[in-house]
Formats: structure tokens, sequence, C-alpha cells
């Protein structure tokens, strides 16, 4: 692991193992491939006329390296579900062969979690690797949203350590808990004030409670088993903790206030419990039974005033809920909404005993090292989880209660494990390169570096204020 060494002083470097692990439900493929049968037959008898009746290899060679025409009977039946888009097919064979984007495909998601995020989740959690698009990109280089953040990555200035190649290494271990500014000491040296209690897990991403249209056992189950697989945490029901036996360190119990006698119940003593809403006898009763546990609460982002008055009252670790389009109760998006709570604790003077923990919004491996500029400490994971599993949207799913969603038929307990540990270890591969780019070398400096962010409508003020119809934002 890469916070410590093991029982033999033995150093270990992270390592998420990554596995195969293929869609066990059919979607609909990226592509359709269309080949006009007389053209195909046209060009095949053309072939065969000018190699007489030789070179065969020549004769029934294809234009596709992913096997897009190699079934029994080549491009009479072409096999779309291995297309990836490269087109060579339709520049070797312009008047027969014809690739289009599948409109079954766009369908996939919702008006924020498009087909386009879908498709480099799928990919991402089939082997864990990073999406690659050698075509050049046509998109769009700002926008709404975290698309009007980009990041500053000069490699001339500060340059690269690649850590995913292991030539340097850079560390995404992370804290969540609490450290006080000073330490006071006696004159035999023991501390006298507040001491740090903190939890560190090699990655700044943990599973988030899934919403209650897929609760159940093996949902459950597959976030604790992944959630432990990779060192993070998942935060679960405290009733479904203690009805299926899942108590673990790397499980983190949700309480709400009316469960509080149910807290007795638990056998060990857990590393955190994240308390679903503020309740003063709630907090004093956590408090009481497990003096050692951290205390998160689970809340809306809210106010400066509101988040600064319950640090007074002991809360250290905070969970601030967006919903899952990003927008907050307000209609804020949620990346101004963190840079909010990070200005507040920052002016407040108390950042450095704060941990700050984020749902809603954050979708594509991107937003992780964006969220954590903006002032994260780590993000907690929903909607991009189920996608990973395989989860049809019902229609728009933003809000967090009455969203819909559709798991699979046939959902497997390993293969669901192994594609949330596809999924972290794409997305953690992603957060080296831009780390390394931006000359990090571990993700806690990364906290609020606002120095390696930039923002459309700032960089647009400055570059076009003044200029005859030029609005600002």
């Amino acid at each position: 692991m890469e916070s410590g060494s093991n029982g033999n002083n033995r150093y270990d470097r992270y390592h998420i193992e990554t596995k195969p692990a293929p869609d066990i439900s059919e979607w609909p493929t990226r592509f359709t491939v269309e080949v006009g049968k007389i053209g195909l037959a046209k060009e095949l008898l053309t072939e065969i006329w000018h190699h007489k009746f030789q070179n065969w290899d020549v004769i029934t060679s294809r234009p596709c390296m992913y096997g897009v025409f190699s079934g029994p009977v080549g491009g009479f039946s072409p096999q779309p579900e291995h297309c990836v888009g490269c087109l060579r097919c339709t520049t070797e064979y312009p008047d027969f062969v014809k690739v289009s984007h599948n409109p079954e495909r766009k369908k996939l998601g919702d008006s924020y979690f498009t087909s386009n995020f879908i498709d480099a989740i799928s990919y991402e959690v089939e082997q864990g690797m990073i999406p690659v698009k050698g075509a050049g990109y046509r998109g769009k280089f700002g926008g709404d949203g975290w698309d009007g953040m980009w990041t500053d990555m000069s490699e001339i200035v500060r340059p690269t350590r690649d850590g995913i190649h292991g030539r340097e290494f850079i560390s995404t271990v992370v804290d969540i808990g609490y450290r006080p500014n000073m330490l006071t000491f006696d004159s035999q040296g023991r501390p006298t004030g507040p001491t740090p209690r903190v939890i560190s897990i090699p990655i700044p991403l943990i599973f988030d409670n899934p919403p209650p249209s897929v609760s159940g056992e093996l949902i459950w189950k597959i976030y604790s088993q992944a959630a432990n697989s990779i060192g993070s945490l998942a935060v679960l029901p405290l009733g479904a903790i203690l009805e299926h036996n899942l108590e673990s360190d790397h499980v983190i119990p949700l309480v709400a206030p009316e469960e509080q006698e149910n807290i007795d119940l638990l056998s060990g003593t857990p590393l955190m419990i994240e308390m679903d809403g503020w309740d003063e006898q709630l907090h004093r009763h956590i408090h009481d039974l497990f003096p050692e546990t951290l205390i998160c609460l689970r809340m809306p982002f809210s106010s400066s005033e509101e988040l600064l008055a319950y640090n007074k009252k002991g809360i250290h670790v905070f969970h601030l809920l967006a919903d899952f389009h990003g927008q907050g109760e307000d209609g804020e998006f949620v990346l101004d909404l963190i840079r909010q709570a990070h200005t507040a604790f920052v002016e407040a003077g108390v950042r450095q005993e704060v941990t700050l923990l984020s749902s809603g919004g954050i979708i594509a491996a991107e937003h992780i090292p964006k969220a954590i500029l903006c002032g994260l400490d780590a993000v907690a994971l929903d909607t991009p989880v189920l996608v990973s599993l395989q989860a049809e949207f019902s229609g728009e799913c933003a809000d967090r209660n009455e969203s819909e969603f559709n798991m699979p038929n046939n959902l497997d307990l390993d293969w669901g494990r192994q594609r949330l540990m596809n999924l972290t270890a794409s997305w953690r591969d992603q957060l080296l390169e831009i780390s390394g780019a931006m000359g990090l070398r571990e993700i806690r400096r990364m906290r609020g570096e606002m120095g390696r962010a930039m923002f459309m409508v700032d960089l647009e003020s400055e570059a076009f204020a003044g200029i005859e119809g030029y609005e600002y934002g």
C-alpha cells in the first residue's frame, strides 16, 4: 500500500488488479454498420477476376482490425458490436459501406449523464483502461458546469512526473478526519491538547449509498466488497449492515436519527459513522458509545454560516450533497458550491481541521481532479457506480430519492465487484496523468490548489471585456 509497509517491512506500491469484465446485459451498439450487399458482391467478383482465382488471402481480406466483418459470411452480415467508429471501411469502400451513430445508444442515460459519458465508463469498466480517441477531439473546449473549468498543465514550467509507468511515484493517498492546527505538549513531551484522528485511504474515491430504487443485499455486498478490494470506503445504511453482516473497516454506517438505538447492535467499533442530517442527541450518543470513531455529517450544500456552526458543534467531516445532476437546493452547480464551502473554512482559519466529501454531478474521471482543485478532499461516487453495473435510467434521474434505475436481472457479485475495481483503476490512472502534468507528487497537495485551475468566464472576461457585444458570464 502507498500509506505504509507490510509486516515484513517491505514497501508495496498501491495497485488495483484489473480483469476483463464484459457487459452482462445487451446494450445498443455504439454504431450501426450498413453494407450494400450488391456493392460488396460486385467488389468481390472484381477482385476474383483481377487475381485470377489466386491470392485468396487478398481476396478475402476484410477492412477492419476489430472484427466487424469477421463473421462466417463477412460483410454480408456485419457485427456492429465490434465497431469503434474508425471509419476505415467507409474510407476504402465509400460506395457501399456506411457507419452511423446508433440512435438507440443515444437514448441511454439522461440529459446530464449523457450517452457520451456512458460510453466512456462502459469502456473503462470492461478492462480498467483509459479511453483513448486517436481521431482527434472535435467537441467544444468550454461550456457550462465542469466544462467551464480548465486545468493548468504546463509541462515546461513543471515537468511531468509520470506515475502511471512507474518512472516516478505519485501518491493518491488522502486523509479523512480531524487534524488540529497546532499540537501542544507538556514538559514530558506528552500531548496536552487535541490530537489528529484520521483515516487514510489510498485513493480519493469512496462509494456513496445507492439510491432506494436499486438498494438490496446484492448491491450492498458489491459495494462493500469492492471498497475492501481497493482499500477504500463504502457508505451503507446501518440497517443493511446489521441485517446482512456487512461490518468492516471499509464500510461506513449511515445512521438516521430514528435509528439511534440500533447503533448499539454493532459488534465492533467503526472507523467512521455518517449521520444522515444533524441531530444533537444522535451526535452525543455516537460520541459516548464510540469516542474514537469519526463522525461525518451528511447534509445538502448549505451556507457558510451553517457549515461553520456545525463545525463548532464538533463536526470535522462533512459529506455535502448535490442532486444527481450536480445542482444544489438553490440551483447552483456543484463546482461553485464546493468552492464556497472550501473558502468558508479557509477564511475561518480551520480548513486543515476539516474534511470535505461530496456527491452529485461528478460523472467522469476528469471531474475528480477538478473537484479536488475546487476544495474537496475526496469524492463519493453515486451514479457512475450504477452505470458501471449497467443500470438503465428511467427518464430524468436527478432527485436522490425519487430517481428510478433498472439493474440487470443477471447481476453477479464477483462481476460487479470487478467492474467497480476496473472503474477506480481507470480513474486513478487518469488522476495520475493529470497530477503528473501539473507537477504534483501527491493528491493531498492538489486540494484547493486554485493556481492550477482556470475558469472560462474569468478568462473570457479578461480577454473580451470592453468589446461591443460581449456580456460577462
